[in-house]
């Protein structure tokens, strides 16, 4: 467990550069192209790659992370091995081929899809596709040694590559956007990545992993694994599907409404960046541990619930008030200006509900992986993009690229709801009640933290400064504020969160 707090603790400040990295990508890129047809094209090309990323990252690794540590330990370890080498080569063959067929098929997918986009927006689109089709076979490799280190209880080295594969890209677009121009991002990302290959594949073998040349793979391994494979990952398409539908419906509003609802999103994705990578990871690796002990996986679920709730439903109330300062400091400045800032906080506030939901989505999905519960969880998400569809056709002709975000959180809100109903079916009725205790007593906090820095944000003397200067007096104030109510309120939470972060800080 010493080893999991201290992992925790690199790869949580390791995701907030990786975060500040990305928001540095994008600051460059609103300096230089502002949001308008090239940010949106690029944006578009973008999907593909959330796509791939989403398949590894939530499928693959979903199936075989439980598989892998079912059986890494004991008399089946060395054959447990030569499967993993067996699934690694198959998948990185079935890739190239996408690599070689999608590339030459790019020119006419991509408008099919996005349908009646502007002449600018299409070539972008186009032609920033094919670079990353080139690249797809090295961008999944990626994703799949993650998924192989992480089963080794090794996270670092993959938080080194995400990070690569951003900051290269905004080296690239700050060095190279007045030769290459938007495509200085596409350029940079796969140099990225491709360093995080050698970096990871360094630490894999480094624990004692050897790559075999084989496509062999235990007859009862495949069957299970193929299995699982399948719905899981139809069930992480499915995010990327009503994602790429918010798009489709955001090209027809207004000009750079892709980029809008693009930076929107990325400065709620913050906390859920850092749980994904931190506390979703290790939750699911304790959970897969655990699956056979029905009360200590319980208890390592609720927990995951409390940390998430804990501190994500105050972030989502903080941005509310000082969401457009935020965006206003990393955005707002060259080509972006501040109306495009407005717009942009705008869709930031209808997005709001998603740093929590998404959060607590986290934690329950991946107990339902480590149950073995993948067509589950598929059939409760597939739905989820009927219900994104019929949100969009009748809300964005009427309200605009913002219905697109609150679209997006209502059926996040959907699946939260849905998912949790059954992994509570299979807990004893207490926890539950427990779930029900943990809402009512992070709610007061919250409300109260959100009051002062609301109306301290009304005083001139304070509303004139800065934007970083704002926040850097309200952020504060409110931290105080909840730490303080907090304990008030949910004295055993509190204290659970403090005894934490001393173990933590006692392992550095």
């Amino acid at each position: 467990m010493a080893s999991l707090r201290k992992a925790a603790i690199w790869i949580t400040l390791l995701a907030l550069v990786l975060k500040l990295s990305g928001f540095l990508r994008e600051s460059i890129i609103a300096k230089e192209f502002g949001a308008n047809e090239y940010t949106d094209g690029y944006l578009i090309a973008f999907s593909f790659i959330t796509l791939v990323v989403a398949m590894i990252s939530h499928g693959f690794n979903n199936v075989f992370l439980p598989l892998y540590v079912k059986n890494k330990d004991g008399e089946d370890a060395q054959k447990n091995e030569r499967n993993a080498n067996g699934i690694m080569n198959a998948t990185v063959l079935i890739f190239l081929v996408v690599t070689g067929i999608g590339f030459f098929l790019v020119p006419y997918f991509v408008p099919v899809i996005f349908g009646d986009m502007h002449a600018v927006t299409e070539e972008v689109a186009v032609n920033v596709t094919r670079v990353f089709f080139l690249f797809m076979t090295a961008i999944a490799l990626n994703g799949i040694l993650e998924s192989y280190l992480q089963g080794r209880r090794i996270f670092v080295p993959s938080q080194f590559s995400k990070l690569l594969a951003t900051l290269m890209g905004a080296v690239f677009a700050l060095l190279f956007s007045d030769t290459w121009g938007i495509y200085s991002l596409a350029y940079g990302f796969v140099f990225g990545t491709i360093l995080g290959i050698l970096i990871q594949f360094f630490y894999l073998v480094r624990s004692g992993f050897q790559w075999r040349p084989t496509l062999a793979v235990e007859k009862s391994f495949r069957k299970e694994f193929l299995i699982l494979i399948v719905p899981a990952l139809l069930n992480a398409v499915v995010g990327q599907v009503n994602m790429f539908v918010n798009k489709i419906f955001a090209t027809g509003t207004v000009e750079g409404a892709v980029t809008y609802l693009n930076n929107a999103s990325l400065l709620i994705s913050i906390p859920n960046a850092i749980y994904a990578t931190t506390v979703a990871a290790i939750i699911f690796t304790l959970l897969s541990e655990q699956v056979d002990d029905a009360k200590k996986f319980q208890n390592t679920f609720f927990t995951g619930m409390e940390i998430s709730l804990l501190t994500l439903l105050p972030i989502a109330a903080g941005l509310w008030v000082v969401g457009e300062e935020a965006l206003s400091f990393i955005y707002e400045r060259g080509a972006f200006t501040a109306d495009k800032t407005a717009n942009t906080y705008t869709a930031l506030v209808w997005y709001l509900p998603l740093i929590v939901t998404q959060g607590l989505q986290f934690i329950v999905s991946k107990s339902l992986y480590a149950q073995g519960k993948t067509a589950i969880v598929f059939r409760i998400s597939i739905t989820t993009i009927l219900v994104n569809v019929v949100l969009n056709y009748f809300l964005v002709d009427r309200f605009g690229y913002p219905a697109l975000a609150m679209a997006s959180s209502v059926v996040s809100i959907y699946y939260l709801v849905v998912s949790s109903i059954v992994v509570y079916k299979g807990f004893e009725k207490l926890e539950s009640l427990k779930l029900l205790r943990l809402f009512t007593r992070s709610v007061p906090p919250t409300i109260l933290m959100v009051l002062p820095i609301y109306f301290l944000k009304k005083i001139d003397w304070i509303s004139e400064l800065y934007s970083l200067f704002q926040l850097a007096i309200l952020v504060p104030i409110g931290v105080i504020v909840y730490t303080v109510t907090l304990r008030f309120f949910y004295r055993e939470g509190f204290n659970r969160l403090l005894n934490m972060l001393r173990r933590r800080k006692s392992t550095v």
